[in-house]
């Protein structure tokens, strides 16, 4: 979950028990979702991945997996 402004917050505080519950922010699961993020779009700039070009899925798990491979030893 991606935190609050700030401006939101004192909205919310404004209207009082009208505003409703503030929600949730758990920074460790936002952490990890940020990494998973950024790992997909990484993935996603190999053409033949974004676009899913390959006819069937095992094709495009083998395409996955090699640029799963490139990017992680260009780390």
């Amino acid at each position: 979950m991606i935190p609050q402004p700030a401006d939101q917050i004192a909205n919310r505080m404004r209207k009082g028990r009208s505003g409703g519950r503030p929600p949730g922010f758990d920074r460790e699961a936002y952490k990890q979702r940020n990494t998973v993020e950024r790992c997909i779009n990484r993935l996603k700039q190999w053409r033949g991945l974004a676009t899913r070009y390959e006819k069937t899925a095992t094709v495009y798990r083998a395409g996955l997996l090699l640029a799963g491979i490139f990017l992680w030893s260009a780390r």
